[in-house]
């Protein structure tokens, strides 16, 4: 597998070696040894997916007292998805980092556990899975506004286009609101 360090806070984006042939394709989506030398050292306890349609947006979420890393792979169509560091002691406070995931790609991204994550759905519609590093804990989890200018993130939506969003995420606070890591 390729890694590629995104430059800030230790997300990576991870792309599995893939054999093709007329048959189809074979690659390893997981590896734990790799993973652990090659990425971050920790256990990925907890597999979850969500399907959605094109314009839906997921995030920015995150858990303040049960942090969960998480490595993000879209299996079905083509995601935007996007980490920002939630520690205010960091030089990269709400500094974000963007890539596209998509089942022609293969490429997954680490997004560590002091990070925020969210992501945007570009395709007609998109299966995303992810493992992550601790188990959900609804009474820690928080979310901070997609579209804080603060956070200066270039969402791919068509001008003027609007998501379609969660209650939940309607209702974020802004950066400056959030409660975040030390």
């Amino acid at each position: 597998m390729k890694i590629f360090d995104l430059g800030v806070f230790g997300a990576k984006v991870v792309e599995p070696r893939v054999f093709s042939d007329g048959r189809g394709c074979f690659f390893e989506t997981w590896r734990e040894n790799e993973f652990r030398r090659r990425v971050y050292d920790c256990s990925l306890v907890q597999d979850n997916h969500s399907t959605s349609a094109r314009g839906v947006l997921r995030g920015l979420h995150y858990q303040i007292r049960h942090p969960q890393g998480k490595l993000i792979r879209a299996v079905r169509g083509e995601i935007y998805d996007v980490a920002v560091d939630m520690r205010r002691s960091s030089p990269t406070f709400g500094v974000s980092a963007g890539v596209v995931l998509s089942s022609e790609n293969r490429r997954m991204l680490w997004i560590p556990p002091w990070c925020a994550h969210g992501f945007l759905v570009m395709s007609p519609d998109a299966d995303v899975v992810y493992r992550c590093s601790d188990y959900y804990d609804p009474a820690s989890e928080r979310s901070v506004r997609w579209n804080d200018p603060a956070l200066g993130i270039r969402w791919p939506l068509p001008e003027g286009a609007q998501p379609e969003l969660s209650a939940k995420d309607e209702a974020a606070p802004d950066l400056s609101a959030a409660e975040c890591y030390d």
